[in-house]
């Protein structure tokens, strides 16, 4: 089956470009062409394409701008390829889900490469988060702990650093992940799982349902029973219980 695809950019040299390139690619059906974020909005509506080849920088509304719009009118999602002179706007791109971004002038063997990566995609018909997660893979140390974390907040998918993370905690199967800014929830299924792949020098467990970052805590208050409470630093100030068997690690990490 062709990949229906759409091209939107606001110079026409750059749409012409790509649509040349395109047709050496045999199982590309470019479908139509738009030249702004409004556009692209209404073709991806009249034709709903597998594949959009979409500018970032578009007067009006940018390509961040279409998506969002294609959410608010929930409207599906086709797979997006950010084409743009701009490399920074990568990791936004990566945070809206895009299988790829690829940067003007465009090469022949780049764009290969990004429709291979749509193949796949569409071949697997995977979710939004398991593309996320495939390239937390990617983007991993060579220990293959993962400097990223993948928090849905707000009804966006957000890669938050690891490091930036000041606690996290499980309650009806649900991990909740805080950060100084954000407050979102994880795919992961247990604290356990999460708690494996993180420093284990920097994040601990004092209770069965919380995992913290030691670097962000912010206040050790005492608790009933020679227990203490730890107060996290993050948005809400975060109150996380020592539990009995962890208080004798608490005080060797904290030299108490």
């Amino acid at each position: 089956m062709p990949m229906n695809t759409l091209i939107v950019d606001d110079e026409k040299p750059a749409r012409d470009e790509l649509a040349f390139l395109l047709k050496s690619f045999p199982e590309v059906s470019v479908v139509g062409q738009g030249k702004n974020g409004l556009e692209a909005v209404s073709l991806i509506k009249e034709h709903n394409p597998d594949l959009v080849f979409l500018d970032v920088q578009m007067p009006g509304l940018d390509g961040f701008g279409v998506i969002q719009r294609l959410m608010d009118r929930k409207l599906r999602l086709p797979h997006i390829v950010f084409a743009t002179a701009y490399e920074s706007y990568a990791v936004q791109a990566f945070e809206v889900n895009a299988v790829d971004y690829i940067l003007k002038p465009f090469d022949k063997q780049r764009l290969a490469r990004a429709l291979q990566r749509a193949r796949r995609v569409l071949g697997a018909q995977s979710s939004p988060a398991e593309r996320l997660e495939t390239l937390m893979n990617q983007l991993g140390t060579r220990t293959s702990q993962p400097v990223k974390l993948l928090v849905k907040s707000q009804g966006r998918l957000l890669l938050v650093d690891a490091a930036d993370m000041v606690c996290a905690s499980i309650e009806d199967g649900t991990i909740t992940i805080c950060t100084r800014e954000l407050e979102g929830t994880s795919n992961y299924r247990t604290i356990e799982e999460l708690a494996e792949t993180l420093d284990p020098e920097r994040f601990w467990r004092p209770h069965r349902s919380h995992l913290v970052n030691i670097n962000h805590i912010k206040e050790v208050l005492p608790w009933f029973k020679s227990s203490y409470m730890l107060k996290m630093a993050d948005k809400r100030q975060s109150e996380v219980p020592v539990s009995r068997a962890q208080t004798k690690r608490l005080r060797e990490l904290l030299k108490m």
